[in-house]
């Protein structure tokens, strides 16, 4: 019976053990009647709880029981008297029922329990409460009777519900224990297959029952030896009534089952996080080589363009994010793998590092699968960027070329030759350029095989190197028409440059003859004297005419070679059109070689030509501006027609001397 079942009952205090003894150390159980009728059946519920708490060795020592009557009616007092016959008649020996003073009728009372005394089996008295030490020490009398032992009903209650409630909760926790440790003790070997049948836990908390064993103790403990107002104070629950030593077989019992299940428990744990990791290292894995790896096999493309890989990049960086989340597991899995392996046993160790490989291979595996993706839409991007920036030169050179120039100098032809230069160059940068990403592109496609698992890329790579080869032809075929078109231009330009050369040139040739002719007109004026001197002028005026003819005759062929440059540009000439009359009437300008005098040459002859010099000299010559200009000055011109005159009248002479000879003998 536990106190917690019948409370209501022993909070009533029908009857206690005070802890007190008689003289023969037997308990002294203390019965205390009210004015109220009390009911029996609580009273032998209460009693009988109470006589199970002592030991028996305790119990042989027999009981006092004292009744108290002074409050209470003599047929209930008999009533009880007779009631513990029947409820503990071995172990009572001696019943002290405390009477009211001057209450009852002494002679009846005292001679129906005399009467009795051989039916009930233990000798009853009556007693006033002051003489009631002549049977029991003072000491051991609670103050209800002039004793000094200390007793708080409610305070021994509570402290046997404590005690009940641990030794109820701490036997069913020593049951549970020895039941999970023996378990575990004979399932170690079969721990794996039944795991679940041992892993449950104890119905109580077992460090709050030793704790609360260790305060029952102390406590129990403490009101044992200390005394109260420097007297004795006796525990109800002292070592006679088994309380001490059974707190302590309790605890000590406690402290080794859970010592065991501790250890089980750690054991059990260390199974129990090693199969959560090995289940963790599969979700990861299994998510890795199957859906992982299916979107990896998915993205195989590289794009046609810019915008078509950056795509690609982007939902390869969803990929990723998604692996991220994965990879962040592992890294947690591998340091609880790492302490494990720190810490485990040695049977543990070969698993751990088994899983602790094949994570790592995965996550290793499928983070390089990562990086080679991520690598390859990079190279395309580049190569992509390298083609649209090599296309967009190509469209400046095509639109230059397809532009047709009219160039106003040379120098700006030359400038545009050098822009032309450039931008060819450029090209020739570019394309080989990407040639280069080009090729590096393909070497890594050409390596995609390697982690296809078994999936044959060998459709989706041609494609991308069809791609990649096509890009780069139409490129060279792009530049290759460029080049084409270039020479033409060139060849177009240095032919203006000649075309404005040879225009350059027969300018440059008019230019000379006008002042060749205005040198010939201000220098070379004389007609000489003698013939001698005539002769002399004769030939410096030959040259004058040598250098003349030569300047006309190249710029004649400066002009021709311009008609044909122009015929070919099929474009007209800036200057051509006007420097060729100006070319012919220069040289028509220069004065005509003079005729030598020669005597035997025809007098008529001589006369007509001193009379045509005679007339030339008053005949201005006349710029291709429109200018007119006379030989020398007017006294040179003066002087020039006297000795022509002169020559003319020794011409003449002479004529009338051969004519006549006898004029001359006769003059003779």
């Amino acid at each position: 019976m536990e106190a917690s079942v019948i409370l209501p009952i022993l909070k009533k205090k029908l009857a206690f053990l005070s802890g007190g003894k008689d003289r023969r150390s037997g308990l002294i159980l203390t019965i205390p009647l009210c004015l109220e009728q009390t009911n029996m059946d609580e009273l032998s519920v209460t009693l009988d709880y109470l006589l199970s708490i002592p030991s028996e060795k305790c119990k042989a020592r027999g009981f006092t029981v004292i009744v108290d009557g002074r409050k209470s009616q003599w047929n209930v007092v008999k009533t009880v008297v007779v009631m513990l016959q029947n409820v503990v008649p071995a172990e009572v020996s001696l019943v002290c029922v405390v009477k009211p003073d001057e209450f009852w009728d002494k002679k009846v009372t005292h001679f129906c329990f005399w009467k009795e005394k051989d039916r009930l089996g233990f000798e009853v008295i009556l007693v006033s409460a002051n003489k009631l030490t002549r049977y029991i020490e003072p000491c051991q009398l609670t103050e209800d009777f002039g004793g000094s032992l200390t007793y708080d009903h409610m305070d021994w209650l509570n402290k046997r519900l404590v005690f009940e409630k641990f030794t109820k909760e701490s036997t069913s926790l020593l049951d549970e224990l020895a039941l999970i440790n023996n378990g575990s003790d004979k399932g170690n070997q079969q721990e794996k297959e039944r795991s679940v049948d041992l892993n449950f836990l104890p119905s109580v908390d077992p460090e709050t029952v030793l704790q609360t064993g260790h305060e029952l103790l102390s406590e129990l403990q403490q009101r044992r030896f200390n005394g109260s107002d420097g007297g004795v104070s006796w525990s109800p629950m002292d070592d006679e009534l088994l309380a001490q030593p059974q707190v302590m077989k309790l605890l000590d019992s406690l402290r080794e089952q859970y010592t065991r299940y501790q250890e089980v428990c750690r054991q059990r744990s260390k199974r129990t996080q090693l199969e959560e990791i090995q289940q963790k290292v599969m979700q990861v894995v299994n998510w890795l080589e199957g859906p992982g790896s299916e979107q990896l096999r998915a993205q195989w493309g590289i794009g046609d363009s810019i915008r078509a890989s950056q795509a690609l990049q982007q939902k390869h960086e969803e990929i990723e994010s998604q692996h991220s989340e994965w990879f962040a597991v592992y890294v947690e899995l591998n340091q609880q793998i790492a302490a494990l392996l720190n810490a485990g046993d040695e049977e543990d160790l070969v698993e751990l590092k088994s899983l602790q490989q094949q994570l790592s291979d995965v996550c290793y595996r499928q983070a390089s699968q990562l990086e080679f993706r991520q690598n390859l839409l990079q190279a395309a991007l580049e190569f992509h960027g390298v083609a649209q920036d090599l296309s967009q030169q190509l469209d400046g050179l095509l639109g230059m070329l397809c532009v047709d120039v009219a160039p106003a100098d040379g120098a700006s032809i030359q400038q545009t030759l050098k822009l032309l230069e450039e931008k060819l160059k450029s090209v020739d940068v570019g394309l080989q350029g990407l040639r280069e990403k080009g090729q590096g592109l393909l070497d890594q496609i050409s390596n995609q095989a390697s982690w296809a698992y078994g999936k044959d890329v060998t459709i989706e790579n041609k494609e991308n190197v069809d791609h990649i080869q096509g890009v780069m032809e139409d490129m060279q075929l792009r530049k290759q028409r460029c080049e084409d078109m270039v020479d033409v231009r060139r060849l177009k330009m240095l032919q203006m440059v000649q075309l404005f050369k040879c225009e350059e040139d027969a300018a440059q040739a008019v230019e000379w003859l006008s002042e060749l002719l205005d040198a010939l007109l201000k220098t070379h004026i004389r007609l000489g004297d003698d013939a001698q001197e005539t002769k002399v002028l004769l030939e410096k005026h030959r040259k004058f005419v040598d250098v003349a003819q030569s300047t006309y005759d190249y710029g004649r062929q400066l002009l021709q070679a311009t008609v044909v440059l122009c015929q070919s540009l099929r474009c007209t000439s800036r200057s051509s059109g006007d420097t060729l009359p100006r070319l012919n009437r220069i040289l028509q300008d220069c004065p005509e070689e003079p005729e030598a005098i020669n005597d035997e040459e025809q007098f008529d002859e001589i006369e007509a030509v001193g009379k045509s010099l005679l007339d030339r000299l008053t005949v201005p010559v006349v710029y291709p501006d429109g200018t007119e200009q006379y030989f020398g000055s007017p006294s040179d011109m003066a002087s020039t027609a006297e000795n022509i005159r002169d020559r003319m009248k020794l011409v003449n002479l002479k004529r009338q001397q051969l004519r006549h000879p006898e004029m001359v003998t006769t003059e003779s």
